[in-house]
């Protein structure tokens, strides 16, 4: 039962994204990378910082959607927001 619920969470994630899977992986990289010199401040000052020099559209769009599915700050957005994509099949 549990696995299933799971299963539909991944799948209701990734039907929606602001973004293509290709283009989350790299603010995840960007953002280990960051936060591992810097810390978190509890905003998303470095996901916003990404987003804006690669020319993400959609940034607010993005950022609302990361808020909706666990992305709060820029460490939430590592540990929540890859982690469900690292448990996706996909």
């Amino acid at each position: 039962m549990k696995r299933a619920l799971r299963k539909k969470a991944r799948e209701e994630f990734e039907a929606n994204p602001p973004l293509k899977r290709v283009v989350f992986e790299n603010p995840f990289d960007y953002l280990d990378n960051k936060l591992t010199n810097y810390g978190c401040d509890n905003s998303l000052k470095l996901t916003l910082q990404f987003l804006a020099e690669n020319n993400i559209p959609n940034i607010y769009k993005t950022i609302e959607w990361l808020g909706e599915n666990g992305g709060g700050c820029d460490c939430e957005v590592l540990a929540n927001v890859e982690e469900t994509f690292g448990n996706s099949p996909i």
